[in-house]
């Protein structure tokens, strides 16, 4: 049975303290992940220190492509299903996030997507998501 994602409007992120060059990149359509200066180790959640070495760390662009690590179609008493899955980048890091813009019952584990981004609510800055290749 079919089950296609259906859009919704997003709620703005708050921009901390030191996510601004993130935000600001995503702005032009860039995905920015944070890497150690020391031990070059790609982190997510991005921090100011490496979770290996406490190294100083430095924003890198990334390739927008990974693969679906794990999956959950939210449906149920809901009106606009949903995809929550944890996606692991072609640079190594796995972070948590939603698969768009797709029929949400054909996704797999496994699967390759890629980076896309939806705009939020006012002026603020779109948010990263996923879509099947």
């Amino acid at each position: 049975m079919t089950m296609m994602y259906q859009p919704n409007l997003y709620p703005a992120p708050t921009i901390e303290p030191g996510s601004q060059p993130f935000w600001e990149a995503a702005r032009t359509g860039k995905f920015l992940v944070k890497f150690c200066k020391s031990c070059n180790q790609p982190h997510w959640y991005p921090r100011t220190l490496c979770p290996f070495c406490f190294g100083e760390t430095d924003w890198k662009e990334s390739s927008g492509n990974g693969t679906i690590y794990s999956l959950s179609v939210m449906q149920r008493g809901n009106p606009n299903p949903y995809c929550i899955a944890y996606v692991t980048l072609d640079e190594g890091v796995t972070m948590m996030t939603q698969i768009v813009d797709c029929d949400l019952s054909a996704l797999k584990i496994g699967q390759k997507v890629k980076l896309i981004f939806k705009p939020t609510e006012g002026n603020g800055p779109p948010v990263p998501m996923f879509t099947p290749v």
